[in-house]
């Protein structure tokens, strides 16, 4: 029998896809579930693919060609702890006793990054290679073809480089893969990637709330969104926002999205880019009010009980349909140009601290495609990095710029819009208390500090003394009582 060119172990939907995806593109691969009825299923339900499946680990890794190139899609659980170890671990060690030197291990699942970078280096000491690769599209680009973010060594990169642009989306020929760069770079980027995927779906979300709020049906918004994918808002967000408010319930003809319980969920991704965030002291302000408006969600039995106790305006929106929708519009997208700032500002600073070598403008590139933020203005994204490879922020490219420029009076419109008639619109309001923050010449953290000295005599600098020179006051006491 006859080698396989890649192996994988786990088949949940995402592994299924993923591995009919690359026997599509002409290689032979062998695949091993830890429960032997799963892998067999699989097999007779693609009877004539060129596939292998294997019973036994030491089976599964004996059929796979040196150097082998073998890839785990299993639930990784290890959260921000270095010390915490879980089921990738745990497959690691059956691995590594039956693999050779040289071997490549990759991890294809949403794993803390942390654990990537202590991973590659348990097993760079055994002579293993190890990439971390955070891989996007969900299942339809599992089997289609996703952005994939590898992070690891070149040499590691180099072996599966010709499957990995094989199965890869393409746009222009392009394929939606890059290595991205040393140790846990490759999940880094992903972790930040959901985190702007969080930012972008509340964004979206908020801006149904004011179009249901102002009295739109379903169809109309659906409309709304369909016209916007048309547009400079055109992505994968948008598009499959526009088809779900055409989906009917078959039992009662009402619109499904109008029927789903209002409680989030969330798989830990964009929670652990909030907390790295602050402790990188890096300001992700959008994204941080998508993760705090999921939690607020599942509190649904207090927000219940909450709304019969609490004051509030009767929301009354007066606009004309179509100024609401332009408005709306200008809000949505000078606020997801913030979230994208924000991410790749965290990125930038991360990166830079690790010594990752990462190029911004080809994250970028290889997000145009096949991942769940893909968007039309990721294409200008990726030219603003390539005018200014040292630009210190997103928004401070000329296009940008301009955008928020024009737009940042529709933008307080719509976030006063929503203050004044009660409607909780976080995600816009974040983005645009960063874009006012960012561009003040002063902002009153000189009370601040003035404040941190009085109590703690932490000391201050002055505005007409050389920055680097601090002072302390002695401030009167304060008599109590």
């Amino acid at each position: 029998m006859s080698k396989s060119d890649f192996g994988l172990i786990g088949l949940a939907v995402m592994g299924q896809n993923l591995v009919l995806n690359v026997e599509s593109r002409g290689f032979r691969v062998s695949v091993y579930n830890r429960t032997t009825s799963v892998t067999d299923q699989f097999i007779a339900d693609n009877p004539g693919k060129n596939f292998h499946g294997a019973h036994t680990m030491e089976a599964f890794v004996e059929s796979v060609a040196t150097p082998r190139k073998i890839m785990m899609l299993v639930q990784s659980k290890a959260g921000a702890n270095p010390a915490d170890r879980d089921a990738v671990d745990a497959v690691i060690d059956q691995l590594v006793p039956l693999l050779d030197p040289g071997d490549l291990i990759i991890d294809g699942g949403n794993t803390y990054f942390i654990h990537t970078e202590r991973r590659s280096k348990e097993l760079e000491a055994k002579g293993l290679l190890y990439i971390g690769t955070g891989v996007s599209g969900g299942e339809e680009g599992a089997r289609k073809g996703p952005a994939i973010m590898p992070g690891g060594p070149a040499s590691s990169w180099e072996l599966i480089k010709p499957i990995f642009e094989s199965i890869s989306a393409k746009v222009n020929g392009e394929p939606c893969v890059t290595h991205i760069g040393s140790g846990g770079a490759g999940h880094y980027v992903k972790m930040v990637h959901n985190g702007i995927e969080y930012g972008d779906m509340q964004l979206i979300c908020e801006a149904y709330q004011l179009f249901k709020t102002a009295g739109f049906s379903t169809d109309e918004i659906g409309a709304i969104f369909e016209q916007w994918n048309q547009g400079d808002l055109e992505s994968y967000l948008i598009q499959i926002t526009s088809k779900i408010f055409t989906i009917r319930d078959e039992e009662t003809g009402e619109a499904v999205v109008e029927l789903i319980l209002d409680k989030a969920g969330q798989k830990g991704t964009g929670r652990w880019t909030v907390m790295n965030a602050a402790d990188n002291t890096v300001v992700i302000s959008t994204i941080n009010a998508a993760v705090e408006a999921r939690i607020l969600s599942s509190m649904r039995s207090q927000r219940l009980a909450a709304s019969g106790l609490f004051a509030g305006p009767t929301p009354k929106i007066d606009l004309p349909k179509d100024v609401l929708v332009q408005k709306v519009h200008d809000a949505l997208y000078a606020s997801k140009i913030i979230s994208y700032a924000q991410g790749l500002d965290l990125i930038k600073k991360v990166g830079e601290a690790h010594g990752w070598g990462l190029n911004l403008g080809a994250i970028a590139r290889i997000w145009r495609g096949g991942c769940i933020i893909r968007a039309r203005f990721l294409n200008r994204i990726t030219e603003a990095y390539e005018r200014n490879p040292d630009l210190v922020n997103l928004m401070l490219d000329p296009f940008f710029m301009d955008i928020l420029n024009r737009n940042q009076a529709d933008w307080r419109e719509i976030v006063a819009l929503g203050v004044t008639n009660g409607i909780p619109i976080p995600a816009f309001s974040a983005s645009l208390g960063y874009y006012d923050s960012y561009r003040a010449a002063r902002l009153p953290a000189n009370l601040l500090q003035a404040q941190r000295d009085f109590f703690g005599a932490h000391t201050y600098e002055r505005i007409d003394k050389p920055e680097g020179e601090f002072f302390h006051t002695n401030w009167p006491d304060v008599v109590e009582g």
